[in-house]
């Protein structure tokens, strides 16, 4: 089964740039093109979509408040934010509303095609140049202390691992457990922090752990 996806952008020439490189691989399709964060979301109500690709300076609705609408009211839909600006605030936001990704328009087509790939499979990406930045910028403000959630010393340690990419098989490997115990890990870690999916666990560990 291919790979639904929706390019959302007010630049007409990013929009069919970008349908032209996905539609290179046969593994995905692109099924809409919007020109802001609320046509991206009215076409996910009527329409079977995976992952968004999503700019963030778009007039109407803009990419931070588009993801943030298209999350909440579907949760599987992974979004994908790319953009020229390395905004560090930008970054923030859209992360903490819930985008699985961050990338820069800049990078070669088929960054692009594996990217989306990495995002729909439930990881977390952002691009290198950002990555360092992110630890810092979240955590900025009052930090929280993990004893409050009740949580075992593993499964913050899988926090950890989740919060710097690492895949469930890879995780597996450096705690010793197997990819089943791992998964029932991450669901109990969701229902301990009340949080909807290894994107929000990576940001919760990142912004409020020491």
């Amino acid at each position: 089964m291919s790979i639904k996806v929706v390019i959302a952008d007010d630049d007409i020439m990013v929009r069919e740039g970008m349908k032209i490189i996905l539609s290179l691989d046969e593994e995905i399709e692109v099924v809409g093109t919007c020109s802001n964060g609320d046509e991206a979301f009215k076409f996910c109500q009527g329409n079977s979509v995976d992952v968004i690709l999503m700019d963030i300076r778009m007039p109407i609705c803009d990419g931070v408040l588009g993801t943030r609408k298209i999350c909440e009211a579907f949760p599987k839909i992974k979004v994908l934010i790319l953009t020229t600006f390395n905004d560090d605030e930008y970054i923030v936001e859209a992360l903490k509303n819930g985008a699985s990704g961050y990338l820069l328009k800049n990078i070669l087509p088929e960054e692009v095609i594996k990217a989306v790939k990495i995002v729909n499979e439930g990881n977390m990406l952002i691009h290198p140049s950002i990555a360092e930045k992110v630890p810092y910028l979240l955590k900025r403000g009052d930090k929280k202390d993990f004893s409050k959630y009740n949580l075992q010393e593993v499964e913050i340690e899988i926090m950890k691992l989740i919060s710097e990419g690492y895949s469930n098989k890879e995780i597996s490997e450096k705690v010793f457990l197997s990819q089943g115990t791992v998964k029932n890990k991450i669901t109990d870690i969701l229902s301990k922090l009340n949080l909807r999916d290894r994107t929000q666990i990576a940001i919760f560990y990142l912004k409020d752990g020491k």
